[in-house]
């Protein structure tokens, strides 16, 4: 089940708490993940547990983490279906189900750990 949510949300930290500064999530992403006031998570909950999320903010992808690649696409998805995500820089990690969800990714781009990746240029 995918829910969404900020971090004004009762029940935000009960589920996204403990991956906030998570050496896992961190190796796993090459990037930390912050509670910003600006995002908005979507959050893919198996069994009351968070397997997978997605952060944005202002059609901007910012956090990306999944412990298994059917999540992942089901909130990539998902929010292909309500934004038009603009140039983001996210990590590698998951360059192909980034492409497998029809998303863009840079090809000019240089980054060693991340990708640049969209559904609509920026005008």
């Amino acid at each position: 089940m995918i829910i969404k949510m900020t971090n004004k949300d009762e029940k935000f930290y009960e589920y996204m708490g403990r991956l906030f500064g998570s050496r896992l999530v961190e190796k796993q992403t090459n990037d930390r993940i912050y509670d910003d006031d600006s995002k908005e998570w979507y959050i893919y909950l198996e069994e009351d547990k968070v397997v997978a999320f997605v952060s944005i903010s202002k059609n901007v992808i910012k956090n990306i983490y999944t412990t298994k690649e059917k999540y992942l696409e089901e909130i990539l998805n998902q929010i292909k279906e309500e934004n038009h995500i603009t140039y983001s820089i996210v990590t590698k990690s998951y360059a192909e189900i980034y492409e497998k969800c029809g998303f863009k990714i840079s090809k000019n781009q240089d980054y060693k750990n991340f990708v640049l990746v969209y559904t609509e240029e920026k005008k």
